[in-house]
């Protein structure tokens, strides 16, 4: 009879487990290559190993952590064609998704990007604490907040949520900018300004210009930050007298 009630809590502590591992890879608390030892991760959240290793399991498919053979669990690598491919990907995907927003939004829309932007513009994107800087959660959900915003009347929840997946993999690599202190491109204020203006204008050539140059902008931010991660070894050669 307990049965059921002890499944629903193994499903709400996995849930749980997934979306800390998740957040802490996005914020670059868990690093590109670092070892996920189940033992380790269930002390660091305090849950229990079968809902961490269903978490990391979880969390292999869908992209943010790899299952080596023999090996265990790790944060999934970064790379410079990882991180191009992602970008043009967006590019594509939100332009599209941008310019059919712009072709069906109405004042109530416009009225949500400007609110959107406003809040993104007060907010801080990083805080020094103990001489580090350190991302501000607020600046990156306002962030998300404002490009999503732009694209919320394209008229399709399949191209929505392939821009939102797309968009928390960008986040991890634009946390390591912060985490790191390695050169950085600001908030970026006066591209989101631009964006703004062009949609509000209702050029929507204009506007998907300007957010195509906004991505590859920080591809060009980060391209320092990625080339200087460390790299997988490579696994020791076969031994030919070994039977």
């Amino acid at each position: 009879m307990m049965s059921t009630p002890m499944r629903a809590q193994g499903q709400n502590l996995s849930e749980l487990a997934h979306n800390a591992i998740k957040t802490d890879i996005m914020n670059a608390s868990l690093v590109p290559g670092e070892k996920l030892q189940i033992e380790t991760i269930s002390e660091r959240y305090g849950i229990g190993v079968n809902p961490v290793r269903e978490a990391l399991n979880r969390l292999s498919a869908e992209g943010w952590v790899e299952r080596r053979s023999q090996r265990g669990f790790f944060v999934k690598a970064m790379s410079i064609r990882d991180l191009e491919e992602l970008v043009q990907t967006r590019i594509w995907l939100e332009t599209l998704a941008l310019r059919e927003s712009m072709a069906r939004g109405d004042e109530r829309w416009e009225e949500e990007v400007i609110l959107a932007h406003h809040r993104l513009v007060r907010a801080q994107r990083a805080v020094a604490r103990k001489d580090k800087l350190v991302q501000d959660p607020t600046w990156q959900l306002r962030h998300n907040d404002f490009h999503m915003t732009l694209l919320s009347r394209c008229g399709s929840s399949w191209l929505l949520e392939f821009c939102a997946k797309m968009m928390d993999q960008s986040v991890r690599y634009r946390n390591l900018s912060v985490s790191y202190n390695w050169a950085r491109r600001g908030d970026a204020a006066e591209e989101h300004q631009a964006i703004l203006d062009a949609v509000l204008d209702r050029d929507i050539d204009q506007a998907a210009a300007f957010l195509e140059a906004h991505y590859k902008a920080t591809l060009d931010g980060l391209r320092a930050i990625v080339s200087e991660l460390p790299s997988e070894p490579d696994p020791p050669a076969a031994d030919p007298n070994r039977a």
